[in-house]
């Protein structure tokens, strides 16, 4: 089965979003932070902390949040030129390949770490760090459920 894509940036930009948030460290990132700023409110509300304190840890709070959810995925997005391009991917039952201006890279299922589907995308996972994303919105129906299926057997997670 063969598909041929090119990216569009919300779509693109929403999926780095859902990798960003699906990993751990950023996970507890967030949880620590939203803690301290309850923390800090409850510390405000009990006049254990001047305003000044709690307006101060707020707009931490509101920084920190601004740069996960759009400062991360914008740079991403900026710095990767893959964004820019237009591919052909293969698939097949032992694998899929990536062309792009008559340069083509093969991998076999068992070599992906993991995968994930969002609305949009299948991310196909390299590594703990490094993947792809393949839009959905260019595949039929029936070529996503082939997808899924040889995605749930072939990548060992």
């Amino acid at each position: 089965m063969r598909c041929s894509f090119a990216y569009d940036k919300k779509q693109v930009i929403q999926a780095l979003r859902y990798h960003f948030v699906s990993r751990l460290e950023i996970r507890l990132l967030i949880i620590a932070v939203n803690v301290f700023a309850l923390g800090s409110l409850l510390a405000y509300v009990w006049v254990k902390i001047s305003p000044f304190a709690f307006l101060l840890s707020s707009c931490l709070w509101l920084l920190l949040m601004i740069v996960i959810w759009w400062g991360m995925p914008w740079l991403v997005y900026r710095q990767t030129r893959a964004f820019q391009h237009a591919f052909t991917m293969q698939f097949h039952e032992a694998g899929f390949e990536l062309e792009h201006e008559g340069r083509g890279k093969t991998w076999n299922w068992e070599q992906l770490h993991r995968w994930t589907e969002t609305p949009h995308f299948f991310h196909l996972y390299f590594d703990p760090r490094s993947f792809w994303l393949v839009p959905k919105e260019d595949l039929s129906d029936e070529v996503r459920l082939q997808l899924r299926g040889w995605l749930r057997s072939g990548v060992k997670s």
